[in-house]
């Protein structure tokens, strides 16, 4: 996927300290490295791809390096070792006068803390990077008044920063972000500063953008719920490494590790697994004449078409029969009780196993019969 990736990230490091290029690979854990050489590992030895129009997460508690990992990306902190790519082109290899072409044009940040310029007005603040790129006034008004709309902050182009609520700043930082036209948006923590309420309603205004606009966007976050409610996939990150990569169903569902299994311990499954996660293949005595639902349907969307049915419900990919669910398939999962059912990630990959149920074609395959594997 490396040729395609709008971001890919090879074996990088980010140590602090004296002579920390010596400790890259070390076999040390961060606590050893730091108690015997004075050094922090901020980031060890990570790797990932973000496709082109994915939101990619990366979710850690305080201190897992998350922040330090964004930074790396765009050179604000620079690897101690390893490649950044952006686009195809190595982000790690650029000379300054590339570096500073990137982050004006190529690659845009949203921070935690806003950063807007207090004694500008809303349309400059948003105008800003097309200022330091060269953009004459009246096209950089014109292009910030179509950001502002996209926002939904019309009317308040005069105001300055102190004037707003959080949640509006945010919304400027966020119409900042997109005026330049970059394709690629990184967040450190954007929403983790405003209220629940508010935090929500940015959250859907993400959502909402990522639809509009279609950029790559890779987000860091200590919210589980968060990275679940935006990411196609999440990477776990603790002590600087990746636990895990996978989607939000995969990490739900197939726990790399114990560290993950307390993340999403107290996620509701029904609310994240799909019904395909569940999928099981018709034995010998099943009919075939259920009620049907999409293998994409998440499990609580589908309850009640279950508890209804007096025979197996068939799940569906098109017009593919992929194998069936029943009662015994979902309360488990509604309660939270027994496995969280038949799919698994390869760990540290986002690349998923088979379920344990193929497509059933016309010569009725059962179980017990080899089935093609599906990806959950």
């Amino acid at each position: 996927m490396t040729g395609d990736a709008a971001i890919s990230v090879q074996h990088l490091w980010k140590i602090f300290g004296p002579k920390a290029g010596r400790h890259v690979g070390s076999a040390l854990s961060r606590a050893e490295i730091r108690a015997r050489y004075g050094c922090l590992v901020a980031v060890r030895d990570v790797g990932f791809t973000v496709a082109p129009g994915e939101v990619f997460v990366v979710m850690g508690l305080s201190g897992s390096g998350k922040s330090t990992l964004v930074r790396c990306l765009t050179r604000l902190i620079e690897p101690t070792r390893g490649e950044v790519r952006i686009d195809g082109e190595s982000v790690t290899g650029m000379g300054r006068r590339a570096l500073l072409d990137l982050r004006r044009h190529r690659v845009a940040m949203v921070f935690q803390h806003f950063g807007l310029l207090p004694h500008r007005r809303v349309i400059d603040n948003i105008g800003y990077g097309l200022e330091i790129q060269g953009v004459g006034r009246a096209e950089r008004h014109r292009r910030a008044g179509e950001m502002l709309s996209l926002v939904g902050l019309d009317g308040y182009a005069d105001s300055y920063p102190d004037q707003l609520s959080g949640g509006m700043q945010q919304r400027v930082g966020l119409a900042r972000a997109l005026a330049a036209d970059p394709g690629v948006l990184l967040f450190d923590e954007p929403f983790s500063a405003l209220d629940p309420l508010i935090r929500r309603d940015m959250q859907a205004e993400v959502t909402r953008l990522h639809a509009e606009v279609g950029k790559t966007m890779l987000f860091i976050t200590h919210d589980l719920s968060e990275a679940l409610k935006l990411g196609d996939r999440i990477a776990v990150l603790r002590d600087g490494a990746l636990v895990q990569v996978g989607t939000p169903e995969e990490l739900v569902g197939a726990p790399a590790d114990d560290y993950v299994t307390d993340f999403v311990r107290d996620v509701p499954r029904a609310d994240v697994l799909t019904c395909r996660w569940i999928t099981r293949l018709p034995t010998a005595s099943d009919p075939l004449d259920g009620p049907p639902v999409s293998a994409t349907t998440v499990i609580r969307n589908a309850v009640e078409t279950v508890l209804r049915a007096d025979r197996p419900i068939r799940v569906m990919d098109g017009d593919t029969l992929l194998g069936v669910i029943d009662r015994d398939a979902v309360l488990p999962v509604l309660t939270g009780a027994g496995p969280a059912g038949r799919g698994a990630s390869t760990a540290g990959t986002g690349t998923p196993r088979s379920t344990g149920a193929g497509a059933i074609g016309a010569g009725g395959a059962r179980a017990g019969d080899a089935p093609a594997e599906v990806r959950a």
